[in-house]
């Protein structure tokens, strides 16, 4: 059977089963969610955003300190009117799957798109921190714009700023939208609906997870390959575990060394600890603690936890 001949024999089969799969697993209405072209969309609208935060280093062309005004001005209304639209597709996409009834969808997307324009000065002064830390914490960096021009974690932790506001504010899709834009280009997995505070710094950053649940206090340091995630994402009878606290906390001055594992929704790492490399944590950690593992001596490997005044082996 040559190609011509298959197209007009079995072809119109193959276009019939996707439509009807489509059609039950899937809604195609263009008025609906968000398809192909509101993601890039988004996208766009995300570049925007980044662009109102460090102009000059994120938009798309050159400002002048003396067209900031008229920059942030022009940019913001243009944001405004086409992130609204897509704010507003979601909240009802999300209403009509739940079957709300009376609850405001464009009022609700109208108040969420206000308060992420206004808390852009907040969000910026937080990221500035972020981008001090990563000065304070990285010999090899030698000014300000050094990093946020080239360091792959101002992009993934200005991209989570922004989507944690979005998901605090119960906007569907978008924020996931944009904290996997941000995963695709850094290789940095950040959930939106992790709570980060100030003063914090990815170094390196590739392949780093940090899940939904997950609470970081301030001045946290952590290094490539680190997972800050869940153990079993089922319960024992094999139903997911959805709806509860999953993923770890980190105290504040706590610093994560290259791929090492922290697992579940009840493990703490205490104020000023310091996990090495390779280490595998299931378990919470007290402040001021050391855990690494030690080398292979007669016949031993241990991972231990080494606190201020004795040693814990774990």
């Amino acid at each position: 059977m040559d190609l011509n001949e298959w197209m007009n024999s079995s072809l119109q089969g193959v276009v019939e089963r996707l439509e009807r799969d489509v059609h039950a697993t899937f809604d195609v209405e263009a008025e609906d969610g968000l398809d192909l072209a509101g993601r890039n969309e988004i996208y766009g609208i995300l570049d925007d955003l980044l662009g109102v935060l460090f102009p000059g280093c994120f938009s798309k062309e050159k400002v002048l300190k003396n067209e900031i005004n008229f920059y942030l001005s022009d940019i913001l209304r243009h944001i405004s009117f086409r992130f609204g639209k897509h704010v507003r597709e979601v909240f009802r996409y999300r209403c009509k799957k739940d079957n709300c009834i009376n609850c405001n969808c464009d009022e609700r997307a109208t108040d969420a798109l206000i308060k992420l324009i206004e808390a852009l000065p907040d969000i910026r002064e937080i990221l500035m921190t972020d981008i001090q830390a990563a000065f304070d914490g990285d010999p090899a960096a030698k000014y300000l714009d050094e990093i946020i021009l080239s360091y792959p974690c101002v992009d993934a932790i200005a991209t989570y700023r922004i989507a944690h506001m979005l998901y605090t504010l119960q906007v569907p899709i978008i924020p996931r939208v944009m904290s996997e834009r941000a995963h695709s280009q850094t290789g940095i997995d950040i959930h939106p609906g992790a709570q980060i505070g100030s003063r914090f710094f990815i170094d390196h950053g590739t392949g780093v997870v940090i899940g939904e649940t997950c609470r970081i206090g301030k001045n946290v340091k952590i290094y490539q390959g680190v997972t800050l995630g869940a153990t079993s994402p089922f319960d024992k009878d094999g139903v997911p575990r959805k709806g509860e606290k999953r993923h770890p906390d980190i105290e504040d001055d706590v610093i994560i060394y290259s791929n090492a594992t922290i697992l579940g929704g009840h493990t703490v790492i205490g104020k000023g600890s310091v996990i090495g490399g390779n280490t595998w944590i299931t378990k919470s950690v007290p402040p001021n603690s050391q855990i690494f593992i030690r080398s292979r001596e007669n016949g031993e490997t241990l991972q231990e936890a080494q606190k201020k005044g004795g040693t814990q082996k774990k």
